[in-house]
């Protein structure tokens, strides 16, 4: 391996791997070698369409096979952006050649397939992740400082997340995320991942007690062989006595918020997946307080806002460079970092337990 930067390669030509092309090219210590898709045609497009926005100034090969993306030696790690479906199989012969691996998410079907991917990576010694990029804000750690100040919001009784875009018919009708075959989960394989992480993430980990999950809309594309969901809620209840409520559609308007509240106030914020454009990231923090004088019943507002220096949309100190860092750092190291492959089996642990639950009449699920 280089000592100075990770060599990646691209498996699959998906619409967010174009975005991760400039994270790499940004994050110092990783650039992207060659690019792999069913044919050497289509990773060729999807190159010149990268080169076109984000040009890097080296030769990135076009390859017609992901076996011969996986053979060649003079490659590190693997981003592994192909649909839910097919991730498994992958990832598996990804580890086993020796690749540190990034899977996006859902990284897997089940928590069965993810438990497949982390033993091989294991086997291997290799790293494993997953692509959620709001991990690698700097904003998290400044909420957490606040979380456990003791003061700025006390002890978590409740978290609230949404995460929601809305999708016109012709996307339900060509899209692999209403293919009941590529990606069976739905909108909670593609934006429950990302609210039940950030409950688990508020909760230190800590796993549920109870898991409740509903379907409210299902749909699927006309060579889908069952519907997926297209508006799904959760709710999680955590052994001591903490809830939380998570909502996702391809129905409703672009929303992705946090809400965590408890005995002393709460923290908030609206942009917890993609930060809006802008050189900084924010969240509120409120201790709102009721005080009654009289015949005078004030509710008087206590809020204040939080900002930390972070650009958005792949600034090199943006959430999703920082992620692509961050990976090719501990690949570069040889030290793996069993605590990412951790919290991606607990994420899809969750996510069964939803989609069971929804499956059976909403049924309570015991974890």
């Amino acid at each position: 391996m280089s000592e100075q930067l990770c060599r990646w390669g691209i498996m699959s030509t998906a619409g967010i791997a174009v975005k991760n092309w400039h994270s790499i090219a940004a994050s110092g210590n990783g650039q992207v070698v060659a690019v792999a898709s069913r044919s050497v045609d289509k990773a060729q497009a999807f190159i010149d369409t990268c080169q076109a926005s984000v040009p890097v100034d080296h030769q990135v090969d076009a390859l017609g096979t992901y076996e011969e993306l996986l053979g060649r030696d003079d490659i590190d790690a693997v981003y592994v952006p192909l649909p839910t479906g097919l991730r498994t199989e992958w990832v598996v012969k990804a580890a086993n050649a020796g690749k540190h691996v990034m899977v996006e998410k859902p990284c897997g079907v089940t928590a069965d397939d993810v438990q497949k991917m982390i033993d091989a990576c294991n086997a291997n010694n290799v790293q494993f992740m997953d692509g959620v990029m709001f991990m690698h804000s700097a904003r998290l750690p400044e909420i957490r400082r606040t979380l456990d100040d003791g003061t700025s919001v006390g002890e978590i009784r409740r978290i609230a997340s949404q995460f929601s875009f809305c999708a016109d018919e012709e996307w339900v009708a060509s899209n692999i995320r209403a293919s009941s075959n590529l990606e069976p989960a739905g909108c909670l394989g593609d934006l429950g991942w990302y609210t039940i992480r950030i409950t688990l993430w508020a909760m230190n980990f800590e796993m549920p007690t109870e898991v409740r999950g509903r379907i409210l809309y299902g749909a699927k594309r006309v060579d889908s062989p069952d519907d997926v969901p297209m508006e799904f809620q959760g709710e999680l209840h955590f052994a001591n006595g903490t809830s939380a409520t998570f909502y996702n559609s391809f129905r409703g308007n672009h929303q992705q918020w946090v809400h965590i509240s408890g005995t002393k106030g709460y923290v908030e914020w609206k942009d917890f997946v993609l930060p809006y454009l802008d050189n900084t990231v924010s969240f509120d923090v409120a201790n709102h307080n009721f005080a009654a004088d009289g015949c005078r019943f004030n509710m008087e507002k206590h809020l204040r806002t939080v900002s930390v220096p972070e650009f958005s949309n792949n600034a090199e100190n943006a959430q999703e460079t920082n992620l692509f860092r961050n990976f090719s750092a501990l690949a570069l190291s040889g030290e793996v970092d069993s605590h990412w492959p951790e919290i991606a089996l607990k994420t899809q642990q969750v996510l069964d337990a939803a989609l069971k639950s929804a499956r059976s009449g909403s049924e309570l699920v015991m974890l």
